[in-house]
């Protein structure tokens, strides 16, 4: 019986230590390799994202707030939404990328129903990215319609 007590006291305390080293070690080694990106320079709100105004460095604190930006690339041409200051982690809440179509543009609206496209300028009621839904007035009849931003600069116009 004293054989099966120390056995089973040493296979649990085995199993323990192993734990232990494990999760001692798995917090380091994950963040030894993670990097934030942070400005060099006090970035303020609506100003575009540049490499010269980022650098990165190694993430020492295992106890730092998720979120923040990773890689200079992940960040670079995107627009600030608040003030950003130097060494200080940037949050991906707070970029935008860039306006597509900005208020008072002139633009082309477009309109497709089967194999008959349509085809008129307008202007945008607001700013606007690739995807959006926006309200565009046509300039020939001043109505107001909804559409869709396009990668071009166009708004694929919406049947009601």
């Amino acid at each position: 019986m004293t054989f099966r007590r120390i056995t089973r006291y040493l296979a649990s305390a085995a199993v323990a230590s192993t734990v232990a080293a494990s999760l001692w070690a798995t917090p380091h080694a994950a963040y030894a390799q993670a990097f934030a990106v942070v400005p060099t320079q006090t970035v303020y709100p609506g100003e575009t994202l540049t490499a010269s105004q980022l650098e990165e460095v190694a993430v020492t604190n295992p106890n730092i707030a998720g979120g923040y930006a990773q890689s200079i690339s992940e960040v670079e041409g995107m627009i600030s939404k608040r003030t950003l200051l130097p060494g200080r982690t940037i949050p991906v809440a707070s970029l935008r990328p860039p306006y597509a179509i900005n208020r008072g543009a002139n633009i082309r609206l477009t309109f497709t129903l089967g194999s008959m496209t349509i085809s008129a300028s307008g202007t945008p009621l607001s700013d606007a990215s690739v995807g959006d839904v926006i309200k565009v007035r046509n300039l020939d009849s001043g109505v107001i319609v909804t559409g869709t931003v396009l990668a071009d600069g166009t708004v694929q116009v919406m049947a009601k």
